[in-house]
């Protein structure tokens, strides 16, 4: 892994999960950090631990559903670190159901979040990341890749981000910007097995495991690496690309 001194990253639901991992692979690389989500408490803290150990990480509170959140992402990144080298897209939400089952307002509410919010900040990132060439990392799903069962706007919406991805590697692949997604499947999250705790939320991932090629769900370490790989210039002639992280499950 070349590591990255120096240069700043925008991680978008940065709070839990998958997005704190992320966040901290990418301090661990070298990496100045914006880290942008919806609970004040958790992000601040997760800023100040990557501050103990070196990082200079800023926290910033926003609503990606807010037309003037990009813009407002942008210049807070600017204003603390004097560039943007890499944007990751993982904020994202999940109400299951099918078409029959989906409101109006769920399916809007979906398309805006996993969607919408990832095209304008990206939009807004373009002029930045021009300045000295860059990155932008979109988490999509392996429901980006397959059908899904009871998650119709969800999958529809991942699956809009690959293309997303595909179209914004093609327009901006001759100003030094890559654009790539990763996939990731079943997810140690707290959006996986949501409402469940204690022993019945571990025998609901081991069933979910039990299906998976690989034997298992995934971490969030195993998508924050794959992220870390993407940003970095080991990965300087990837743009385009939908990288599956999900056990081998959209291999069959």
């Amino acid at each position: 892994m070349l590591y990255a001194s120096g240069r700043c990253a925008i991680v978008t639901g940065a709070t839990s999960g998958i997005g704190a991992a992320i966040a901290r692979a990418l301090a661990a690389r070298g990496h100045a950090l914006l880290l942008v989500g919806r609970r004040q408490d958790e992000g601040a803290a997760l800023a100040e631990a990557l501050s103990v150990n070196g990082t200079s990480a800023r926290f910033l509170a926003a609503d990606l559903s807010d037309r003037a959140a990009p813009e407002a992402i942008i210049q807070a990144a600017l204003a603390a670190f004097g560039r943007v080298d890499v944007l990751v897209n993982n904020a994202g939400i999940l109400t299951p159901g099918r078409a029959d089952d989906t409101t109006d307002a769920s399916w809007d509410q979906m398309m805006d979040i996993n969607l919408g919010a990832v095209f304008r900040l990206s939009r807004a990132a373009l002029p930045a990341l021009r300045a000295q060439g860059g990155a932008i990392v979109n988490i999509a799903s392996d429901w980006a890749l397959t059908g899904a069962r009871g998650a119709l706007a969800y999958a529809v919406s991942k699956a809009a981000v690959a293309q997303l991805t595909r179209c914004m590697a093609l327009d901006h692949a001759a100003e030094g910007i890559r654009v790539n997604a990763v996939c990731p499947g079943d997810t140690d999250t707290p959006m996986l097995a949501a409402g469940l705790s204690g022993k019945a939320r571990a025998e609901a991932l081991a069933a979910y495991g039990a299906a998976i090629p690989m034997g298992r769900v995934g971490t969030p370490e195993d998508v924050a690496r794959v992220t870390a790989f993407l940003a970095s210039d080991a990965a300087g002639y990837m743009t385009g690309a939908l990288i599956p992280v999900d056990g081998g499950m959209s291999a069959g």
